[in-house]
């Protein structure tokens, strides 16, 4: 632009929100604190955060290594955020009480996650726990999940095989793959429906898919977009897509509820013996029908998705990555996977899932371990935030006002020093392991990929059964490396943290 050229229309936005920012600066600074109340160093304000939104986690990380906790100024209340232990452990357990989501995140994630158990508090969100951790600890669920990962698996180890038998190799983009194996997952176990999105037969789904993961990326940008309810009253710019992928997002999940409807009005005391946990809330509501209704249930199954399709595939697709670049701890898994299951013999896959049982999985202490360090390094929800419902002071000293956004970053975490060494951005899964090689546990608010306290993840186990029923079915049979050996691979600003393009690999037969 020259001199004698007119501002472009984001240039001016951006030049009077750093104004309208400076002055807030200023007055926040004048208005002080109480007495004696020291409050986390300034280390930037909320158009930092958008002007960096592409390299978040980058940027953060950088703060984090500054600052153990800083905060972050927007309109309307400080953004903290910290890397600190003791803090974790205080906001999630110690002080529960009076860190929650609150209207804020509420308000923020409705459109997509709605009264769902990750964006509520108090009666909704004890009555989803309550539920929930009831299905979750029950026989009958861990043995009909782990069949149906079983039968996926396989038939995600039929797709590899066939590229793998190509004549140089097929480029395979295992994300892709991932995302659909888990999605068909949890759609099967969470609402007994066989979307099929893995084999490519539901063109509903993956445009289900494709719509949840637009949502998911704009719930995250309207934390640091203090316009966004305008443009969505505008239906402008990203709130205009929003809409589209929410209306897409509830067409489906209607249909879904609807047929489950249908089939239990046909034969109720068949529907009554259906393992899926939306049949079980279905029949918790034909008992007490003032329970709750539809919408209820679509935000149920929106968490459930969440829960149970991006941070697993996310997960394993990390994961993967990683063992592309470190092939010596590729084969270690692979060899490890063998002892507890074939010996020096060679299965097929259909051979192979029927020897995962939970005796051979809870042998494989390596795969837990290397499972464990991705989530280190790469975890599925890179950062997590809390309302601060009164005037609170923090472990380390740092006061939090009523109506702050407190937020603790399992993603910086897991680069910090002081935490886990000097070979802390390391991939290296024997820190998990003791000297006999058996996998050792850390504090939860020292690794916070599962969060910690009342709000700790119920599918935690649920999770890491899935994930190593996968990648023992892919090392066992296949090895991998990247397509292209200079490619490297970023994340989607997203709750979840998925990868930005495809994981493009080949993959060869291991035997």
């Amino acid at each position: 632009m020259t001199m004698d050229s007119p501002p472009s229309q984001p240039m001016v936005l951006t030049l009077i929100l750093a104004l309208l920012l400076v002055l807030y600066l200023a007055l926040r600074r004048r208005a002080g604190g109480g007495k004696n109340r020291s409050y986390p160093p300034v280390a930037g304000t909320v158009l930092h955060q958008l002007l960096n939104f592409g390299r978040l986690m980058e940027y953060h990380t950088e703060l984090a290594h500054r600052y153990r906790t800083f905060r972050m100024l927007t309109p309307t209340c400080s953004y903290i955020y910290t890397v600190e232990p003791a803090n974790v452990e205080y906001i999630l357990k110690t002080n529960f009480a009076n860190y929650g989501k609150g209207s804020k995140v509420h308000e923020v994630g409705e459109d997509l996650l709605g009264d769902g158990i990750f964006n509520v508090d108090g009666a909704k969100w004890r009555h989803q726990r309550k539920v929930a951790s009831h299905e979750f600890s029950a026989r009958v669920l861990r043995d009909y999940s782990t069949g149906v990962f079983r039968d996926t698996a396989a038939e995600l180890a039929g797709i590899v095989a066939a590229a793998a038998a190509a004549a140089a190799g097929e480029k395979l983009d295992m994300q892709d793959l991932l995302m659909r194996s888990t999605l068909d997952s949890i759609f099967t176990v969470g609402f007994g429906v066989r979307l099929g999105v893995l084999s490519g037969s539901s063109k509903e789904g993956a445009a289900f898919a494709k719509a949840f993961d637009h949502a998911s990326e704009q719930v995250l940008h309207r934390f640091l977009d203090p316009f966004w309810k305008a443009k969505r009253f505008l239906n402008f710019s990203l709130e205009a897509a929003m809409k589209c992928s929410v209306r897409t997002i509830n067409d489906f999940v209607y249909a879904v509820v609807d047929r489950k409807i249908e089939q239990m009005g046909r034969d109720q005391q068949e529907f009554a013996k259906k393992e899926d946990i939306l049949s079980r809330f279905l029949m918790e509501r034909e008992s007490d029908p003032g329970c709750f209704d539809n919408k209820y249930l679509r935000d149920i199954i929106l968490n459930f998705v969440i829960a149970g399709r991006d941070t697993t595939a996310g997960t394993l697709s990390w994961f993967l990555y990683v063992l592309c670049r470190n092939q010596h701890i590729q084969d270690r898994v692979a060899e490890e996977v063998r002892a507890a299951t074939s010996g020096d013999g060679d299965l097929g896959a259909p051979e192979l899932v029927a020897c995962l049982t939970d005796d051979a999985i809870s042998k494989m202490h390596y795969l837990h371990a290397a499972l464990t360090e991705t989530l280190r390094l790469y975890p599925a929800v890179p950062i997590d935030v809390k309302c601060c419902f009164s005037d609170d002071t923090l472990p380390d000293g740092y006061a939090v006002n009523k109506g702050d956004m407190v937020h603790y970053q399992p993603y910086q975490m897991g680069r910090m020093q002081f935490l886990w060494g000097a070979d802390a951005e390391e991939f290296r899964p024997e820190r998990w392991l003791d000297d006999g090689g058996v996998f050792v546990p850390e504090s939860p608010f020292k690794f916070t990929a599962f969060q910690a306290g009342p709000r700790v993840c119920l599918g935690k186990e649920f999770a890491y059964r899935q994930m190593k029923i996968f990648a023992a079915v892919l090392l066992y049979l296949f090895r991998f490396e990247m397509w292209d050996a200079n490619a490297t691979v970023g994340y989607r600003a997203m709750l979840t943290l998925k990868m930005d393009g495809p994981l493009y690999v080949r993959a060869s037969l291991r035997r």
